[in-house]
């Protein structure tokens, strides 16, 4: 039965240019039943609206990637915000901040903030970023207050309880089977499983045996099956209550 929903990926990357259509057909026979594509610009948001009408199973997110920024991005809000409204746009998405990268704070603010406002009238639910940000996005989140997932948690366990009771969900991926993910481990040791959803962030960060290689929805199951271990449970509940978390927050719901 096909139980994985991967909640964040990344299918317009030019990894899968030999392969995408193979790819993207072969995973739905292989217990994949939802991807939502994420976007980072206005050119890859557009390319993942392309896969989604290809593909019944695969469904867009919208937006503008912190890393992506400049000055001219305040100009493409509006084109995202048209993007959204396709019928298979379900999220805004890639959005958020990166103080990793030289790209101005105040920027990524403006930038962040507009693009939750559009998630808010439009009543969409987010896909969000967040890289070395944690205390202005706390800030932030908690006074927009929107419907999504913060993905990639790399937060503490503090943080995450913080986002839950916002009513968001922690997106958590390959990075729990690495050897040095201790913080990681601790938070989903510390939160409840229907406030987890799952997630590749493919072509990248793929999970141990894989690590290192390119990423697809597929290997979601060993993720799950980390989850299952820390937390005394089945693979099977972890995959099943996930994917329920999934369709929730993007409302749809997916046939098995």
């Amino acid at each position: 039965m096909n139980m994985i929903f991967d909640t964040h990926s990344h299918y317009d990357d030019k990894a899968f240019d030999e392969d995408r259509d193979t790819l993207l057909t072969n995973l739905f026979e292989n217990g994949v039943c939802a991807v939502v594509n994420q976007g980072t610009d206005v050119g890859t948001s557009r390319l993942g609206l392309e896969l989604a009408e290809k593909y019944d199973r695969v469904f867009a997110a919208v937006g503008l990637h912190p890393e992506c920024l400049t000055e001219k991005s305040i100009s493409d809000l509006e084109k995202i915000k048209d993007l959204a409204k396709h019928p298979k746009a379900v999220a805004i998405g890639e959005i958020g901040l990166d103080y990793y990268y030289d790209i101005p704070k105040v920027l990524q603010k403006q930038i962040f903030t507009a693009q939750l406002d559009i998630a808010k009238d439009l009543d969409m639910p987010v896909n969000i970023h967040d890289r070395e940000a944690h205390g202005d996005m706390l800030d932030i989140l908690k006074k927009y207050s929107p419907r999504g997932i913060l993905h990639c948690f790399s937060g503490s366990v503090e943080m995450a309880k913080d986002i839950i009771k916002l009513g968001m969900y922690i997106g958590i991926g390959g990075v729990l089977t690495f050897k040095n993910a201790v913080k990681i481990v601790e938070v989903v040791r510390n939160i409840p499983l229907e406030s987890i959803v799952l997630e590749t962030d493919c072509p990248y960060l793929a999970p141990v045996p894989f690590r290192g290689k390119r990423n697809d929805s597929r290997y979601i199951e060993y993720t799950a099956q980390r989850i299952a271990k820390i937390k005394g449970i089945t693979v099977e509940k972890v995959l099943e209550t996930t994917k329920y978390n999934a369709e929730y927050v993007y409302n749809i719901n997916v046939k098995q």
